[in-house]
């Protein structure tokens, strides 16, 4: 009997068939969320319904003021404002079809961040039933959602805690929830993917989250305009003890392309923790692409004043510089303080 090779572009897809074989259970279908932002709103969304139809509304107004390392004076305030549009209806089949739109406009988000003056604007449309749900669109985010870190409080952000890959905007995905264990995977119309899993449940008084992530991708390098494919593969634990939280991530990439292939590797980890009407974090990164250092490190802290309304303060710090061939693949030494206002509803 002949045995086939996988070729290198089956083997991502392969183990995410295996995963949803081995799992007996039903899945289940999941919400249409397009905000791959770092700015969420932590209010139930306002729900109004329209004959069969029901219409979900959610966003943040934030309104930041930075302070930059080189900076003499303070930055002019910005504003940072984002809304979620859903539209949920179920069909006769007991399907449930979902049509979604996200747009954020960010006039001055910060200098690790690197959002100043940007539009975002994703929409999609998902099919889900007792197999799961498929979606269409612009979810090439829903995978790194379902499998990341947990974000900081507040203001902060760790910087280069990502792979550099990108998956196409314009993907079609799918999740699905089998018991404890959610499966998705992101494919675009190149050829790239991206696969995860979490599996989540508690354990005495402590709730446990593992994820694993598996992205076949490109890269579009600045400088001499280079297309690196990057292959790159995570892990990240969470452990939940009470209004606390601490978890750990560790990932390696190769970017390959015209014979040169660079390394990177990173370890990250945070903890953030809920004392009364105040939220704290902190949050650090080292990583090496190539022989060049990646560091950051990220303090946050929210202080809730009343429903939707907080006050909120970051101090973020990232400093990495690459240079090979011409490609600047990393090339930041910042340290910024960000203080705002937000509203969500």
């Amino acid at each position: 009997m002949k045995v086939r090779r996988l070729s290198d572009r089956a083997w991502p897809c392969s183990a995410m068939v295996i995963v949803a074989v081995a799992t007996a259970a039903p899945a289940s279908a999941q919400e249409l969320s397009l905000n791959y932002e770092r700015l969420s709103s932590i209010e139930e969304p306002v729900a109004m319904a329209v004959g069969d139809v029901t219409l979900l509304l959610n966003g943040v107004l934030d309104l930041p003021v930075i302070v930059g390392e080189d900076d003499h004076d303070v930055d002019e305030a910005g504003l940072i404002g984002n809304v979620e549009v859903t539209a949920l209806a179920q069909l006769s089949n007991r399907w449930q079809v979902q049509l979604g739109y996200f747009g954020q406009r960010a006039t001055d988000a910060g200098l690790v961040s690197g959002s100043r003056d940007r539009t975002t604007d994703h929409g999609a449309l998902a099919v889900g039933g007792a197999w799961g749900t498929v979606f269409a669109g612009h979810v090439s985010g829903i995978v790194r959602q379902q499998t990341r870190r947990h974000r900081g409080a507040g203001n902060a952000v760790l910087a280069f805690d990502d792979v550099r890959g990108r998956i196409g905007e314009e993907s079609t995905a799918y999740v699905g929830r089998f018991g404890p264990l959610v499966v998705s995977a992101v494919a675009d119309t190149d050829g790239h993917v991206d696969l995860g899993a979490m599996f989540q449940r508690p354990l005495g008084n402590r709730d446990w989250r593992v994820t694993a992530r598996l992205t076949d991708a490109a890269l579009q390098a600045p400088g001499n305009g280079h297309t690196f494919r990057t292959r790159a593969y995570g892990v990240v634990g969470e452990m939940i003890f009470g209004s606390s939280s601490f978890d750990v991530g560790l990932g390696r990439e190769r970017l390959s392309a015209d014979g040169t292939g660079i390394e990177r590797w990173q370890v990250a980890s945070g903890a953030q923790t809920k004392i009364g009407v105040v939220t704290l974090s902190i949050e650090g990164r080292y990583g090496q692409t190539g022989d060049a250092e990646e560091q950051s490190a990220a303090l946050g802290l929210q202080y809730d004043v009343a429903r939707g309304l907080s006050l909120n303060a970051g101090i973020n710090f990232a400093n990495g510089r690459h240079d090979r061939d011409g490609i600047g693949f990393v090339e930041t030494d910042q340290t910024e303080a960000v203080l705002s206002t937000r509203y969500s509803f």
